[in-house]
């Protein structure tokens, strides 16, 4: 499954990467990713629970994502699942990437699942409303940094 979602901002790419940057703050505008917490002692590492709820039903997953790229002069970052544990997993990776034009800022995000538990249209339609619903308290999350 791949999905890209992108927003646009009137703000400076720097506020804007500070909170696509750290997976902690995504909880605040992500309504997927129910929990972030950065792992003690490592920089860059996050231990994350996503959560979907289908009518009565709901779905979790916990992974472990690193940032596996960074770069603020470019304004781009990657995280991937990464288990270390050994074991093959299925992947995700997320990749945000920011553009600022005449003092607009557009942010384009996208998320590749490489597995079959999270996928099917019943899913894809959930991910889509996070979506929505994220880039409008992300733009308020903005509009308080300013």
């Amino acid at each position: 499954m791949d999905v890209v979602a992108s927003l646009e901002a009137r703000c400076s790419a720097t506020q804007l990467f500070a909170l696509v940057d750290d997976l902690s703050t995504y909880p605040q505008w992500n309504g997927l990713v129910f929990s972030a917490v950065a792992e003690p002692g490592s920089e860059g590492a996050w231990d994350v629970e996503l959560r979907a709820q289908l009518g009565p039903m709901a779905r979790s997953k916990r992974l472990r994502m690193v940032r596996t790229v960074r770069d603020p002069q470019a304004n781009t970052v990657r995280f991937e699942r990464d288990q270390a544990d050994g074991r093959s997993h299925s992947p995700w990776v997320l990749d945000a990437g920011i553009v600022e034009h005449g003092g607009v800022c557009t942010l384009t995000m996208h998320l590749h699942y490489g597995g079959s538990l999270w996928t099917g249209g019943v899913l894809e339609r959930v991910l889509a409303e996070q979506i929505t619903s994220g880039r409008e308290r992300l733009l308020e999350l903005v509009a308080q940094t300013r």
